[in-house]
C-alpha cells in the first residue's frame, strides 16, 4: 500500500515543492492550505488530496485529517510546513499581530500535531517534520517575533522527539537556509513606525543588507529533497540542514563565541 503525506502550507514554495516530490515518488499526498483555489496545479497530479485547512482554526485541521482518512486510510507522516515571517521593531507591532506570528508558527504547529498523534500512537508508527530555518539556531537583527516562533519549534520538536520516540513515531527538524520562494512577499510581514526614529537606521541597514544578500538562495525543490532524504533514511537524526549557507552558517554559529559571530554578521548588514 502506498504511503501517504499530510502537509500544511502547501499553495507555494516548499510545500508544493513538497507535494510535488513525494506524489512523484508514488506516495498519497494531502496538500492542505488556506485558500484550496492555490491548489490547481497540485490537483491536477494523481493520488493528490486537496483540502482546506487554517492552522489557526481546530475544525478544519480535524475536518482535513479526517478527509485524509478517509481517502487514503492512513497518514504516515506530517509536514508542519505552514507558516511565515514577521520582521521590525518589536514596539512598531501591535499585540494582535504578535499574536498571529505565535498563533501561526508555534501553536497551530502544536495543534496540528496534537490532532494527528492519536492516529500514528495507534498505527505504532509515523514521522513528523518540522520546518524550522537557520533563524531557529540564529537571528538576524528585527526578528525579534520570526525568531522567537523558530527557537520554538527548535525546542519544542526536540523535546517531542524523547516522548514520541517511545511509541514508534519520529520526530525531524528540517533547517532551510534562504530559500528562492515568497518569503518576502505575502509570506513577509514587515512592521516599521516612522516616528520612532531611533530604529530608523538599523531598519535602512537591515532592508539594504536584505536587498542586497550575496547568498544565493536555494530552491524549494532542494528543500523538498531533504525532506525526502529525512523521512526515508530510516535513522532517528533529529536536524537536517538545507542549503549550502545553511550549512555554512551553522557551522559557524556553533564554531564562534556570540561576540565574534554577532559581531561579524552586524559587520557584514553594515549595522
Amino acid at each position: 500500500m502506498s504511503q501517504t503525506i499530510f502537509i500544511t502550507g502547501t499553495s507555494s514554495g516548499i510545500g508544493e515543492a513538497t507535494a510535488k516530490h513525494f506524489q512523484s515518488k508514488g506516495w498519497n499526498v494531502t496538500a492542505t492550505m488556506r485558500n484550496t483555489q492555490n491548489g490547481e496545479a497540485l490537483s491536477k497530479l494523481d493520488n493528490v488530496l486537496i483540502e482546506h485547512l487554517d492552522v489557526t482554526d481546530a475544525k478544519s485541521i480535524q475536518t482535513a485529517f479526517q478527509s485524509a482518512i478517509d481517502q487514503f486510510g492512513q497518514i504516515d507522516v506530517l509536514l508542519n510546513n505552514a507558516g511565515y515571517g514577521a520582521y521590525g521593531p518589536l514596539e512598531s507591532f501591535g499585540i494582535e499581530r504578535i499574536r498571529r506570528q505565535f498563533d501561526t508558527n508555534v501553536i497551530g504547529l502544536l495543534m496540528v500535531t496534537k490532532a494527528i498523534l492519536p492516529h500514528m500512537r495507534a498505527n505504532k508508527s509515523g514521522t513528523i517534520v518540522n520546518i524550522s530555518s537557520i533563524g531557529g539556531q540564529m537571528t538576524f537583527p528585527l526578528g525579534t517575533l520570526y525568531h522567537g516562533t523558530k527557537f520554538a519549534v527548535e525546542g519544542l520538536s526536540e523535546a517531542l522527539h524523547y516522548e514520541l520516540e517511545a511509541v514508534g513515531i519520529k520526530t525531524k527538524i528540517i533547517e532551510p537556509g534562504m530559500i528562492a520562494t515568497d518569503f518576502n512577499g505575502r509570506s513577509f510581514d514587515f512592521a516599521n513606525d516612522p516616528a520612532i526614529e531611533d530604529y530608523q537606521g538599523i531598519v535602512s541597514n537591515f532592508l539594504s543588507g536584505f536587498n542586497n544578500n550575496s547568498m544565493q538562495p536555494s530552491s524549494p525543490e532542494l528543500v523538498a529533497e531533504v525532506i525526502w532524504n529525512a523521512v526515508t533514511d530510516d535513522t532517528n537524526t533529529l536536524r537536517y540542514r538545507a542549503g549550502a549557507d545553511a550549512e555554512m552558517l551553522l557551522t559557524n554559529r556553533k564554531s564562534y563565541d556570540d561576540a565574534t559571530f554577532i559581531g561579524g554578521l552586524k559587520q557584514q548588514m553594515g549595522l
